[in-house]
C-alpha cells in the first residue's frame, strides 16, 4: 500500500518501488455459502505482469512524445510512424509500414492519407506490381522529418537520463525480448 499522499515506499532492497498502475481486485472465494480465502481471485497481479507493463509503459512514453511533435506539426502518432518509418526506408506500401511499426493496415492507411493531403507523403503506383501503392515523403516531409528526428534525439537523450546508469542494458534488454538481440 503506497503511504498517504500517494508517494512511493521504498521495498526491502531499498529501492524505491512505484504503487501499482491499478490496485489488484480483491475477492472473497465463497464455496457452499462460506467463504475461503480473500485476496486476488487467481493470484495473478496483472500489474505485475511483464508484458502488460511494456503496453503501458511504452503508450505512455508514446504520448508523451507525441505532444511535443503534435504542438509543432498537428500529427498524430501514427503518423509520426509513417513519416518516421519512411525516413529510413524510402518509398514503400501500406503492407510494408504495417508490418515494421506493427500498426493496423487501415490506421497506417488513414495516416498516409492525412499525410499526403497535408503535403507531406506522396503516393505513387508501385511501378512492378500496379496493385499496390508506394508512399514517399515529399520535400515538404523531408523538412518536417530532420526537426522531427531533432525532437525524438533530445527526446531519447531525456529518456536515457531518466534510466540512468541502467539505459544501455535496458535498451539490451528490450533487443532480447524483441527478438532482435545483435
Amino acid at each position: 500500500m503506497a503511504p498517504p499522499g500517494g508517494g512511493s515506499k521504498a521495498d526491502t532492497a531499498g529501492k524505491v518501488r512505484k504503487p501499482p498502475l491499478h490496485p489488484p481486485a480483491r475477492h472473497a472465494l465463497i464455496v457452499a455459502g462460506a467463504s475461503i480465502a480473500e485476496g486476488p481471485v487467481t493470484g495473478f497481479v496483472l500489474d505485475d505482469f511483464l508484458p502488460y507493463r511494456l503496453a503501458v509503459t511504452a503508450a505512455r512514453v508514446s504520448r508523451e512524445f507525441s505532444t511535443r511533435y503534435r504542438a509543432r506539426f498537428g500529427i498524430t502518432i501514427p503518423e509520426w510512424r509513417v513519416v518516421a518509418h519512411l525516413s529510413q526506408t524510402g518509398a514503400v506500401s501500406v503492407r510494408e509500414i504495417h508490418a515494421r511499426v506493427d500498426m493496423d493496415k487501415s490506421k497506417v492507411s488513414r495516416a498516409a492519407s492525412r499525410l499526403e493531403a497535408a503535403g507531406y507523403v506522396e503516393k505513387r503506383v508501385n511501378p512492378s506490381d500496379r496493385r499496390l501503392l508506394e508512399l514517399t515523403l515529399t520535400p515538404k516531409g523531408q523538412a518536417m522529418m530532420l526537426e522531427l528526428a531533432e525532437l525524438a534525439r533530445a527526446y531519447q537523450a531525456e529518456l536515457e537520463a531518466r534510466l540512468g546508469e541502467g539505459a544501455a542494458e535496458f535498451g539490451f534488454a528490450l533487443n532480447r525480448l524483441g527478438g532482435t538481440d545483435d
